[in-house]
C-alpha cells in the first residue's frame, strides 16, 4: 500500500542526485551550455584546489560548532526557565519557540537592517546612548553575526526538546536527592545532565544536517563577505554555479557536500544508537 509514496520519494530524491552527479562529470558552463563534453573528476579536482575552499570548510565548521554550544546551552536555561510555573506561561512559551517559524530570508534582513545596521539599527542606537561608538556587526565580526543570526532560530527548537525531557524528568528522584543534602549543581550534575543526554545528541543531530546548508542567512546578509569570511560550502557551491556559471564545478561541490553530510549524519547516528542502548 505505500508502495507508491516509497517510490515517488525515492524519484524525488534519486533523480536530482543523479543529475548532480552526471553533471559533476562535465565541463558544463551555462555560457557555453551547446559544448559540455565529459572530464571525469576534472571538476571534484577543481573544487578542492580552489582557494576559498579551505576557508568555507573552516567556516561550515566554525558555523556549525557555535550555533550548537549555544542553542544547547541557551536551550537547557530557557527549558529550566519555561518548566518552571509562572503567570502567562502559555503565552512566554508561544513567544519563545515563534523565532523557529520565521522564514530564514526574513530573519537575516530583519537581523541586518533592524538590529544591526550601525547607522539605524537597534544595537546602534543603545551603543550611542550609552556613549560608544556603534559596531558594524557584518564589517568587524561577520561571522559571529551569522551564528547569532542562526542561533536565534534554533534556539526555539533546542529549547522545545529540551523542555519536554524536562517535563519528563523523574521529579521524586530529584527530591530525594534533595532530602540527602544534595546541591543544585549536584542534582544537575549527576541527574538532570544524564537525563538530557538521548534529547541533546537529537538535537545536535538535527541540527548539524540542517546547518551543514545554512544559505539564505549568508546570502542576505554579507555575500559570503567580507572577502571569504562567512562564505560556508553551501554558499560556495552556490557562487560557482550560478554566479561564475560553472555548473560542473558547481554539482562537484554539491556531491562533496552529500557525502560530507552522510559522513556527519552517520557518526551521529552512532552516537544516537549507543545512547539508547545505555
Amino acid at each position: 500500500m505505500i508502495s507508491p509514496a516509497v517510490i515517488l520519494l525515492l524519484m524525488w530524491m534519486i533523480i536530482p542526485l543523479g543529475m548532480t552527479i552526471y553533471f559533476s562529470t562535465l565541463r558544463y558552463n551555462l555560457l557555453q551550455p551547446g559544448n559540455s563534453p565529459f572530464v571525469g573528476w576534472e571538476n571534484y579536482f577543481w573544487f578542492f584546489t580552489d582557494p576559498s575552499f579551505s576557508a568555507a570548510m573552516i567556516n561550515s565548521l566554525v558555523l556549525v560548532g557555535g550555533v550548537l554550544l549555544i542553542t544547547i546551552v541557551g536551550g537547557i536555561l530557557f527549558a529550566m526557565l519555561l518548566n518552571q510555573a509562572m503567570w502567562g506561561q502559555g503565552i512566554i512559551r508561544i513567544l519563545v519557540i515563534s523565532p523557529f517559524f520565521v522564514m530564514p530570508t526574513v530573519s537575516g534582513l530583519v537581523w541586518k537592517n533592524m538590529f544591526m545596521n550601525p547607522v539605524n539599527g537597534i544595537f546602534g542606537h543603545i551603543a550611542k546612548l550609552l556613549g560608544f561608538a556603534p559596531i558594524d556587526f557584518f564589517g568587524q565580526m561577520p561571522m559571529a553575526s551569522i551564528i547569532l543570526i542562526v542561533s536565534w532560530q534554533w534556539l526555539p527548537f533546542a529549547t522545545l526538546i529540551l523542555l519536554t525531557a524536562f517535563q519528563s524528568l523523574d521529579q521524586e528522584q530529584v527530591e530525594a536527592a534533595e532530602m540527602d543534602g544534595a546541591t543544585w549543581a549536584s542534582r544537575f550534575w549527576f541527574i538532570t545532565l544524564p537525563h538530557l543526554a538521548r534529547p541533546i545528541t537529537m538535537v545536535i543531530l538535527i541540527e548539524t544536517i540542517f546547518l551543514l546548508s545554512i544559505f539564505a542567512e549568508i546570502l542576505v546578509t554579507t555575500n559570503g563577505g567580507p572577502g571569504v569570511a562567512t562564505t560556508n560550502l553551501t554558499y560556495l557551491i552556490y557562487v560557482s554555479s550560478l554566479l561564475q556559471f560553472d555548473v560542473g564545478i558547481g554539482s562537484a561541490g554539491g556531491v562533496v557536500a552529500i557525502i560530507l553530510a552522510n559522513i556527519v549524519a552517520f557518526f551521529l547516528m552512532r552516537m544516537i544508537g549507543k545512547n539508547l542502548d545505555a
